[in-house]
């Protein structure tokens, strides 16, 4: 279940014609969400946290919200900006990430259709702790803080709805957490390239194909790491023979080796 989506003029005024990719893109194929995690399954809970709502809560959802559009590298939110609402992406990928004061990123997360960004702040105050950005052209639906409110208080369906949604995300950044916190640079580089191998790769006999162009910067923003850091343990791989790495795809030569550097700690 997708929310209604009729672009209204709001919408059709931020609309921008398509632009081509920008360097540094993370191109993922399909409506998959990704974060870093110890297991593909449940990455895309959270993108059906709507489902339970009958079709006239769910048009008075529609009613309550701004239909906005975002052409691809522009901020939905910035870190720092005052937090007022959340928005629930209608179409399109978002990348979700912080900014420390160095000026280093680390993503948080690729949320597609479905999901709702802009927590955790729910109904206003404070400023938002990280940033959105369209990966894609998107459409999202807006609903400010005061829409917020009264959907909470009027509609118990979207109430526990939206605590479902909130529970998607807390395991997201749990873990997240957890792989920064008890496992090695070398450990999660591996998780994230077998993660991508299962979601987006294609058999050819033992090896797998990665179907997605990522740079070694968007690497080093998802597992905690550094461009540099990220380049080094590339060639190492591809020197010992478990990947290969092209300008279209990443191709995992021995994905069972590559996983038991997971299982048994790095190397």
């Amino acid at each position: 279940m997708s929310l209604a989506l009729r672009a209204p003029n709001e919408a059709k005024d931020r609309s921008l014609e398509p632009r081509p990719e920008l360097p540094g893109q993370v191109t993922l194929p399909g409506g998959q969400a990704l974060y870093l995690t110890e297991s593909v399954e449940g990455l895309d809970d959270g993108a059906n946290f709507l489902d339970a709502l009958k079709p006239d809560e769910l048009e008075k959802l529609n009613s309550h919200g701004r239909r906005l559009a975002f052409s691809t590298g522009e901020a939905i939110f910035t870190q720092g900006d005052r937090h007022d609402g959340i928005f629930i992406i209608t179409s399109g990928q978002v990348r979700v990430f912080y900014t420390a004061p160095s000026g280093r990123e680390i993503t948080l997360a690729y949320w597609t259709a479905g999901h709702f960004i802009g927590g955790p702040e729910m109904t206003g105050g404070g400023t938002h702790i990280w940033s959105g950005e369209a990966l894609s052209d998107c459409e999202v639906l807006f609903l400010p803080a005061s829409a917020l409110k009264r959907l909470i208080l009027g509609l118990p369906g979207f109430a526990l709805c939206l605590l479902q949604g909130l529970a998607a995300k807390g395991k997201c950044y749990s873990a997240m957490a957890q792989m920064l916190g008890t496992r090695s640079g070398i450990e999660r580089l591996a998780q994230f390239l077998t993660n991508l191998g299962e979601l987006h790769g294609v058999r050819d006999g033992h090896a797998v194909i990665i179907n997605a162009r990522v740079t070694h910067d968007q690497i080093a923003a998802m597992v905690g790491s550094t461009r540099q850091w990220v380049t080094m343990m590339m060639k190492r791989f591809q020197k010992e023979g478990l990947v290969t790495v092209t300008p279209r795809h990443i191709r995992i030569e021995r994905p069972h080796k590559l996983m038991s550097m997971v299982s048994k700690g790095g190397a």
